[in-house]
Order: structure tokens, then C-alpha cells, then sequence
């Protein structure tokens, strides 16, 4: 019996491959250049398992700004330039907007990931009304308040720093979104949304799914060799779904009862729809909601974190930002949201912060839902299209010595600041739709612990500095290893500050 089931997999697969692989007249179409495909695996050898931004950013130099891939006959198209990913993602978004299907995250009702459908726009909506230019600086007196916790709590204890952060990041977000105050690591609404986005890492990452390559073999039984991920997806949908409702449910009771912190997005979400709340809409805030808690938590940390790092290693710089500060806000009283537009400077360090590391450096990838041709290229349907984020805001055309920390190279404009923004953030459609609120958490972050602290290397027991070496995670997300650095007050009245409006 083991044989015949063993048989039946491979003639399966095969038979799908086949017909994925040999479509006549995708094959007489002109594609865009790309490393050489093999028969039937296409560029699967030689797609990297690791750090993958860097092999396709050497693809991207060899091949181009288009570059053609396919992976077991599914079509990937790499965009390697901010020009070529305007041109199709943002001026073709009504075709470039889907999002590759993966079947087994458990995410498929996240409208990050959802199809460019009527439950993606209601999601987006939803979401979308709370986070607007007019509704986000409902935000920015508890955004200041974080930060300045955040600020006391690092001078206290230099090496909790990443844990610090971690555990404020998570209680801005769930304040936000769900309208609960974290105050401890254990909190339940922390440890589900670290649970899902654990499952989310791993799921995302390219190429890990046979599953996602060959859909159909989600519909196989479990015990047909190569579908043992199929166990593995049960598993991880039990929890993201878990992870996304317990949340909701408790949010959405403390709503009821009046005992929830106001303004949360769940809630204006509630008080918008009304009494009359279907099982239909209440499913949409549910995920909305959750896509975005989920979402933001790692990048959030990650741009927090880099931002601690690059004062660190850039002295000058550091230095530079507190003078602006000094001399546009003084020193007898802390920085507030509301004085970004009047700080350049330290707006060009954020951008700076966020070009050098990009959290997502490939973003999410896109999907193509119709067949295209761009420049005389056909782009098949169903075309995997993955903007190289890491790539746009290294090349050396766009931003000289690309590998130097230097907010200078943006003159202090916000148009040469937005080259950074308007990629980091995605694009076209799928451009992250809180980003005005993602902008004002790192800059109060930011411009409240350069008004109020030194950020310095640890010293080894001769007094010389320590520099970190510190070593980037591959996968979706690009997370610093853990570092140390010394953080102290600026002065006794600055620390002072922050004691009184903690």
C-alpha cells in the first residue's frame, strides 16, 4: 500500500508541475531576463534560503530592474527599482494588487494578505477611518506618554533596552487598537499577538511551503508523503485564529460594559457599524484589526531598536539632533508630536533610520491578476511580484555611498525624505495604511529620547568602547541581534522632566 501512495504523490505532482511548466503561448512570449530556469524546477536551486535580499539585489545588478524568476512553474517578477515598482504597482494597481496565496499561515482573512476583493477593501476601511490624517493625533498624547516611559525606563536599565522595547512597542499597539493598557510581558493580548506574528515569520518566508508552490495539494490527505506542512498549518490557524478573536472578544466586552480605554480602533469600529452587527462584519473588524496589531508589532520594534543603534554608532549625529531640539523646542520642556513639522533635522534621521534597515526588505509580495506587458516584456498571471525594497534604497543612483548613515543626504526636505518613505511603506494599493500613525511612533520615540538622553557604547574595563557587531536575522523581517549601549540623562532637569510626566 506504501508504495502505491508513494507512487500516486509523485505522479501527482509531477502531472501538476507538467502543466504548470508547459503552457504554450506563455512560452513564446518574450519574458523579462533572469538567471536560467531548469526544466520543471525553474530557479528553485538557486532561490537563496537565507538573507535573501542580498542574492536578489546581485540579480538585480546583473539582470536589471525587471528581473524573471519561476519556482516550480510559478512566475516571479522582481521589481528593483522605485520607477519600475510605480509604473505597475502604483499606475497598474488595479491588476498588481492581489497577494500570492498562502495557504498554510492561517492568515488568509489578514487583509494584508487577502485577494484585491470587497472583504480586502471593507477590512482596509475599517482601519483606514480610524488611522486618517484628522483621527491620528487622538493618538499623540498617549504616543508621548509611551515614549517618555519608554525614555525613563532605558536611563533606569540600559540593558533591558530590547526587552523595554518589545514591551512598549506591544502596549502602544494594543492600547491603540484594542484600547487595553499592557503592563506586563505575560499579558494575554502580548503573548497572542507575539504567537501569530511568530507563525507569520515563518510562513511568509519564500519558498518554505511545497504547498504554496503546488495549491492543489492543500485539498491532499496528510498522510501522502511531502504534505506533512498540511499538520502544521491545522496547528498554526488554531492559534492565529485565537489570536485574533480572544483579543477582539475581551475589547469588544469592555466596550459594552464602558470600561474600555478610549479612543481604540476596535471600538470606533463597533460604535461606527451600530447595534445591527452581522457575523459577516464582525468577522472583517475582527481580522482588520488584528492584521494591523500583528503587523506593526515587529516593525515597530525593529525601527525602534535601529534607531537606538544608529545614535549609538553615529556620535555627530546624535549630537546634531539634540542641538535642533535645543534650540527649536528648549530645554525646559519635552518634544511632543506636534513639533515635527519643525524639526527637520530629526525627521532626516528617522528617514535615515528606516532607509539604512528596512524592517520588511522585500515587503509583501504582490500578485499580478491578469496577464501584462510592460516595455515589451509579458508578465504572466499569477505572476508572484516582489518590490526589492532593501535594493530601491540602497542603490547607489538614487543615494550616494548607500551604506553611510547620513542624514544630511536629505537636505532636510521632506520631498528627498519621502524617496524613503514612499518605498518603505509599500505601494500602490497595498501601501500600509496607517502610516501617518507608523510615523508618529518612531518620531516621538525618537525626538523624545534625544531631548532627554546620551546614547553611548558600554566600555570595556580599560575605558575604550565596545562597538557591537551586531548581526541581522534573515526572513521577512530584519531584526538587529541584540546589542548593548550605555544611556544616560542629558542632565539632572531633562531626567526631572521625564520623572514628572511619568
Amino acid at each position: 500500500m506504501a508504495p502505491l501512495k508513494i507512487l500516486f504523490a509523485i505522479v501527482f505532482c509531477i502531472g501538476w508541475l507538467a502543466f504548470l511548466k508547459f503552457p504554450l503561448l506563455s512560452r513564446k512570449k518574450k519574458k523579462p531576463p533572469g538567471p536560467r530556469r531548469f526544466p520543471i524546477i525553474g530557479n528553485a536551486l538557486q532561490m537563496p534560503r537565507n538573507y535573501e535580499w542580498g542574492t536578489l539585489s546581485k540579480w538585480a545588478k546583473e539582470y536589471g530592474d525587471l528581473v524573471y524568476l519561476e519556482t516550480f512553474g510559478r512566475p516571479v517578477v522582481l521589481l528593483n527599482s522605485r520607477k519600475v515598482a510605480k509604473d505597475l504597482l502604483e499606475h497598474r494597481s488595479a491588476i498588481y494588487s492581489d497577494r500570492p496565496h498562502l495557504f498554510s499561515s492561517g492568515f488568509d482573512k489578514a487583509f494584508v494578505l487577502q485577494q484585491h476583493n470587497d472583504d480586502w477593501r471593507l477590512q482596509r476601511k475599517i482601519v483606514s477611518q480610524d488611522l486618517s490624517p484628522r483621527m491620528v493625533p487622538r493618538y499623540h498624547n498617549f504616543l508621548e506618554s509611551a515614549a517618555r516611559h519608554l525614555a525613563r525606563d532605558v536611563i533606569q536599565d540600559p540593558s533591558r533596552l530590547t526587552h523595554l522595547v518589545k514591551l512598549k512597542i506591544g502596549t502602544i499597539l494594543i492600547r491603540i487598537f484594542y484600547g487595553h493598557y499592557v503592563s506586563t510581558d505575560d499579558d494575554p493580548f502580548l503573548t497572542l499577538v507575539k504567537a501569530s506574528m511568530n507563525i507569520f515569520s515563518k510562513a511568509a518566508a519564500s519558498g518554505v511551503w511545497l504547498v504554496d508552490s503546488i495549491p492543489l495539494l492543500k485539498h491532499l490527505p496528510t498522510w501522502l508523503p511531502g504534505t506533512s506542512s498540511l499538520l502544521t498549518a491545522k496547528s498554526w490557524r488554531r492559534i492565529v485564529s485565537k489570536a485574533v478573536w480572544a483579543p477582539y472578544a475581551q475589547s469588544k466586552h469592555s466596550f459594552e460594559v464602558g470600561s474600555v480605554l478610549l479612543p481604540n480602533t476596535c471600538s470606533t469600529a463597533l460604535e461606527t457599524i451600530g447595534e445591527n452587527l452581522s457575523a459577516d462584519q464582525e468577522e472583517k473588524v475582527v481580522w482588520a484589526v488584528g492584521t494591523m496589531t500583528a503587523g506593526w508589532l515587529e516593525t515597530s520594534i525593529i525601527g525602534t531598536l535601529n534607531f537606538f543603534l544608529a545614535m549609538m554608532l553615529n556620535p555627530k549625529v546624535q549630537i546634531k539632533a539634540q542641538k535642533e531640539i535645543d534650540s527649536v523646542i528648549g530645554r525646559d520642556r519635552l518634544p511632543t508630536v506636534a513639533d515635527k513639522s519643525s524639526l527637520p533635522y530629526v525627521r532626516s534621521v528617522v528617514a535615515e533610520v528606516l532607509r539604512l534597515n528596512p524592517p520588511i526588505p522585500l515587503g509583501i509580495f504582490h500578485a499580478l491578476s491578469t496577464d501584462d506587458v510592460y516595455e515589451g516584456m509579458h508578465i504572466p498571471k499569477g505572476s508572484a511580484v516582489i518590490a526589492n525594497i532593501w535594493h530601491m534604497l540602497h542603490d547607489a543612483e538614487v543615494f550616494s555611498d548607500p551604506m553611510r548613515f547620513d542624514p544630511d543626504r536629505y537636505r532636510n526636505l521632506d520631498s528627498e525624505m519621502d524617496k524613503v518613505a514612499n518605498v518603505v511603506f509599500g505601494f500602490g494599493r497595498r501601501q500600509c495604511p496607517g502610516r501617518l500613525l507608523a510615523e508618529s511612533v518612531i518620531f516621538a520615540i525618537a525626538v523624545t529620547v534625544l531631548a532627554t538622553c546620551d546614547i553611548f557604547p558600554t566600555v570595556d574595563k580599560n575605558g575604550s568602547d565596545i562597538i557591537p557587531n551586531v548581526v541581522y536575522s534573515s526572513g521577512i523581517f530584519r531584526f538587529p541581534s541584540r546589542f548593548a549601549c550605555d544611556i544616560r540623562p542629558r542632565s539632572d532637569e531633562a531626567y526631572d522632566l521625564l520623572s514628572l510626566s511619568c
